[in-house]
């Protein structure tokens, strides 16, 4: 695993209150946020996620925020790139990267990486799985007990 940029990670479980703590580091620390939450990536997601309000956004921006289509998909995978790019701009502007969130996930892949499986297949489109996938069962059902 290459040496990631220093960064603070703020994690918890929906409404702990890590975007008001985050936002109270923004104010005494050079920080730059970055969103770890699987549903905020999407465009409209705005009910029931705990998304900041768009006057706080706008306030306090934080990356990988509405970045897509619901229709879109996102992996882990694709969070991992996305991260580690945002973190590399902002440390290189002289700031700390804030990750906010709670996809536990998204902070284990981060930091612990992914199987080269994953990695391969990230990107934006999904794709065809249909023509990839074999039947697990193979003939008529059986029964499992031995009746």
């Amino acid at each position: 695993m290459s040496q990631h940029p220093p960064a603070i990670f703020l994690m918890g479980p929906t409404a702990a209150g890590k975007t008001d703590l985050a936002i109270e580091l923004t104010k005494v620390l050079p920080c730059e946020l970055i969103s770890v939450d699987s549903a905020l990536v999407y465009r409209g997601m705005d009910i029931g996620t705990a998304k900041p309000s768009k006057a706080l956004l706008a306030e306090f921006p934080h990356r990988l925020i509405d970045i897509l289509d619901p229709a879109e998909s996102y992996s882990a995978a694709d969070f991992r790139r996305d991260a580690l790019e945002a973190m590399a701009d902002i440390t290189a502007r002289g700031k700390i990267p804030l990750l906010v969130g709670g996809t536990m996930l998204y902070y284990k892949a981060l930091v612990e990486g992914l199987a080269d499986i994953a990695r391969r297949r990230s990107g934006r489109s999904r794709p065809d799985r249909r023509r990839s996938c074999t039947p697990w069962l193979a003939g008529p059902a059986r029964s499992i007990g031995g009746n």
